[in-house]
């Protein structure tokens, strides 16, 4: 296992030398085109419903016996008073390093919402065509959108979005596009998120993930992470500003709140391997 969190460490210490932000540092499964007839987003139909109920109650099962057993520790949220004046639908953009960091997400706000309310997540092709086990189940049926390289899909992808959100709902949106296992710092961010937000005239909510040490090594090598949640108060649109500027004013504004919570927490400056 020392050899596996090795072999992790070294390959994001060349991406991050190489500026391979959007590079996945674990190993894909090939990824099977997702066809828009093989995904409802909207859980429209019964066959959806009753899948999306089961695994639901299963993954909250799964991830709440990680927390009992202290494989998965959450210390602090703090900022959840930024989602009291957000009468609709919202983005929320999250710095993404472990396969749990969705349910730390989900389980904050959950505060809020209360037990039946359900947090939306954009997630890869191949999670959602190609993953097995647990987690593959997961990725298909706990309230999921995943992106198609199908141009159609895509177009299916994009109206459910907007119908999600016109109903108020909240998608959970990695900016950064690839998970670095247990990566502390903020990477660049792509434009995605910010264009579903200002398209349907919706806020972006930064949330940025916080890390330390815990005494407990996991099955991986890594210690066992504590996580301390921080949601940032919501960036809106500019109505004079073209869709493209909005883009990058709120793209900037997301990242300079991830990096003044990495400085503040971590109690030093952002660099990068040169």
């Amino acid at each position: 296992m020392n050899d596996y969190k090795t072999l992790i460490e070294n390959r994001i210490k060349e991406f991050e030398k190489n500026r391979l932000w959007d590079k996945d540092v674990l190993d894909d499964l090939p990824a099977k085109p997702l066809l828009p007839n093989k995904i409802d987003y909207l859980n429209e139909k019964l066959s959806t419903k009753i899948k999306t109920k089961f695994f639901n109650w299963l993954a909250l099962n799964y991830y709440e016996n990680l927390i009992k057993k202290g494989d998965f520790v959450i210390k602090d949220v703090f900022g959840l008073e930024n989602f009291e004046n957000i009468n609709g639908g919202c983005i929320i953009t999250c710095n993404h390093f472990s396969p749990l960091d969705n349910y730390a997400v989900f389980r904050s706000l959950r505060k809020l919402y209360g037990k039946k309310w359900r947090l939306y997540k954009v997630i890869k092709e191949g999670n959602y065509t190609s993953f097995k086990g647990t987690f593959g189940a997961f990725f298909r049926h706990c309230n999921t959108l995943p992106l198609s390289s199908n141009t159609q899909t895509m177009k299916k992808f994009l109206k459910s979005t907007s119908k999600l959100l016109e109903k108020g709902e909240k998608i959970l949106i990695y900016p950064e596009q690839a998970m670095w296992y247990n990566y502390k710092k903020p990477r660049p961010l792509k434009d995605g998120a910010y264009k579903i937000a200002i398209r349907n005239n919706v806020p972006i909510v930064p949330c940025f993930i916080t890390m330390e040490d815990t005494d407990k090594i996991g099955k991986d090598g890594f210690n066992i992470q504590k996580f301390t949640i921080r949601f940032f108060p919501p960036l809106y649109a500019d109505e004079k500003l073209s869709l493209s500027e909005n883009v990058n004013v709120i793209k900037e504004k997301n990242y300079s709140l991830w990096k003044q919570a990495y400085e503040e927490f971590y109690k030093k400056e952002l660099t990068y391997e040169e």
